[in-house]
């Protein structure tokens, strides 16, 4: 009897010595859908992951892809004065609505004149002018011109404003927290797109953003480009030269980081976003709470594919932690499922 706890005992210290003084990764490749080193639950439970797990709209993402891109400072560069607020002042539109107030004439002032859908408002003595494209400014000189062109007011002192914004719009899609189309208003940028979409929501990502904006719209050169941000650069105040005025149409895209997963025993199973540039397996493990009691530690599978090849690489995770291989740790990459195993002791 003691011959054979000697044995018994001398082979769990071998088993041990491998699974701290072996190989830490070793990778397979899956054929059609099958592996000897996962259970029938194990793929279930992937099979499921990727069903579950979607993604952008395809076709945003295609135009990204197709559309030709720009820096920030490539795209002031072809459009110096894009970001001057002085000379891209509001232009007006067809439903805005507009107060204009005539100071000579109080009579005369209106409230909430809305602007036809052809871009023509009514005004009293004057009829119908046309505000469409026009900035405040300018509509301001256009009624004071024609009220003293009929002999009604001269030197008329007009006011006009802009009571509430309806001709132009932009939206907002990605990792915020109220996506959505939004008016642009007078000198609006990007940070306030951001916010009023509720700002970012970095659970999912947010560290980089992109305009999809129409160049020359309405005419026969409209073209479609894509401006890249720093968003994180941008949000912690210290690259104010994305901060870009918005433009009809603009599209404001916040991408979602991918996720990686874990499934099997550890304490918090899930889906985890990848966030960092880069995560290693120990740190993965990490996020989900660490291993369970039960968990076979060291038969810990990365279900990974890549170019279209489904992959497993099994780990050594004791290897790492503690055979002094940290520099060997395995860097997780999106999309990647990690299996833990139950213990069969």
């Amino acid at each position: 009897m003691k011959s054979l706890t000697s044995i018994i005992l001398l082979g769990v210290f071998l088993f041990a010595a491998c699974a701290t003084d072996g190989e830490v990764a070793r990778e397979t490749k899956v054929a059609a859908g099958k592996s000897d080193s996962l259970g029938e639950k194990e793929m279930r439970r992937i099979a499921e992951i990727r069903k579950a797990k979607g993604g952008e709209d395809p076709g945003l993402i295609k135009v990204i892809r197709e559309t030709p891109n720009y820096t920030v400072s490539q795209y002031l560069s072809l459009n110096p004065n894009a970001n001057n607020s002085r000379t891209r002042d509001f232009s007006i539109g067809g439903y805005d609505i507009l107060d204009v107030k005539v100071y000579e004439e109080p009579d005369l002032s209106r409230e909430g004149i809305r602007v036809g859908s052809d871009g023509h408002i009514s005004f009293p003595l004057i009829g119908r002018i046309k505000v469409e494209g026009l900035t405040t400014s300018e509509i301001e000189r256009l009624i004071s011109t024609k009220l003293a062109q009929g002999q009604y007011v001269l030197n008329a002192h007009v006011s006009v404003s802009v009571k509430d914004y309806k001709s132009k719009q932009f939206m907002v899609l990605g990792a915020v927290r109220s996506p959505g189309t939004y008016p642009v208003q007078a000198k609006e940028r990007i940070l306030d797109a951001i916010s009023k979409a509720g700002g970012v929501d970095f659970t999912q990502g947010g560290k980089q953003g992109m305009v999809i904006r129409t160049e020359h719209l309405g005419t026969d050169k409209e073209e479609k480009i894509v401006i890249r941000i720093d968003l994180n650069s941008l949000l912690k105040g210290g690259d104010q030269v994305s901060n870009l005025l918005l433009a009809d149409k603009d599209l404001i895209y916040v991408p979602r980081s991918e996720n990686f997963y874990l499934i099997g025993e550890v304490k918090q199973p899930g889906a985890y976003p990848y966030l960092e540039k880069e995560v290693t397996l120990v740190e993965a493990i990490s996020k989900a709470g660490g291993f369970t009691q039960i968990a076979a530690r060291n038969r810990t599978r990365i279900v990974r594919v890549e170019n279209g090849v489904e992959k497993i690489i099994e780990i050594n995770v004791d290897a790492i932690t503690d055979g002094g291989k940290k520099a060997q740790d395995v860097r997780i990459l999106p999309g990647d499922v990690i299996v833990v195993p139950e213990s069969f002791f």
